[in-house]
């Protein structure tokens, strides 16, 4: 494995995501938009137990919502790299296919975990609980581990797509029954039971579950202790990692 590939890889991402002010722009504007919208206008309807607002509920959410769907389609990047053949490059070169794969899920994990937390300073802006120091540092935790899991699984299902325009298509079709079973938006406790067990087996359930904990400071609306979140979150991004590692392992030149 080499440290120098892996950091290569990650500063090209770094300066494409630098330089695509569209793309921080639009990556930004669209969750806030849900936590707006969404947050204040079912906010002034739903009575939150505790003196809780639905925003200060919503938030947590919304950002592992931004870290999900940014970490996963920033598998893209690597269909964009066989169609212009620098993936061709790198596959030949004299490293490792998991140095190839780790310096993409780096990069990738950077850039949606750089946006999450602009998310969050921005929904304090519009009144939103913010953590303190130690929830902040456990909230940062968890985006960590969720962008390095969603990177990587976006990474594997690329590396078995050739068309760019199809990759979308199906990572839609995957990442919104996760985010919408992850208990962002509704109350998994008062869920019917079967969708209750859907979002038990969703894994970014435990993530956002866990940003909910660290961001509130634990609330009687965490679903697990904070340790179970992270124990089930760290195995399913170690599972994508080495999925990913492996896919890549069997990606033709």
């Amino acid at each position: 494995m080499s440290a120098q590939a892996i950091y290569v890889l990650w500063l090209r991402d770094m300066k494409w995501f630098l330089r695509a002010k569209a793309r921080i722009i639009s990556t930004i504007v669209m969750p806030f938009l849900w936590l707006t919208i969404i947050g204040m206008g079912l906010g002034a309807m739903i009575q939150m137990p505790g003196g809780m607002s639905f925003v200060d509920y919503l938030a947590p959410g919304i950002v592992g919502m931004s870290i999900l769907f940014s970490a996963t389609m920033s598998g893209i990047s690597v269909l964009w790299d066989k169609q212009f053949g620098f993936m061709k490059e790198i596959l030949v070169a004299p490293v490792s296919r998991m140095s190839i794969m780790l310096g993409k899920a780096f990069g990738g994990a950077t850039t949606s975990i750089i946006q999450g937390l602009l998310l969050l300073f921005a929904a304090g802006l519009i009144g939103a609980k913010m953590p303190g120091k130690t929830g902040f540092l456990l909230a940062l935790l968890f985006m960590v581990i969720l962008a390095l899991g969603s990177v990587s699984l976006g990474l594997a299902i690329a590396s078995r797509i050739e068309d760019p325009v199809a990759f979308p298509v199906a990572m839609n079709f995957l990442i919104m029954p996760l985010f919408f079973l992850s208990g962002a938006i509704f109350r998994i406790d008062t869920a019917p039971g079967w969708l209750q067990t859907l979002a038990y087996i969703n894994p970014v359930t435990y993530g956002v579950d866990g940003l909910r904990g660290a961001i509130l400071g634990g609330s009687e609306f965490q679903l697990f202790p904070l340790w179970l979140d992270l124990t089930i979150l760290a195995i399913f991004s170690l599972a994508m990692i080495l999925l990913g590692a492996y896919l890549f392992k069997k990606m033709k030149a």
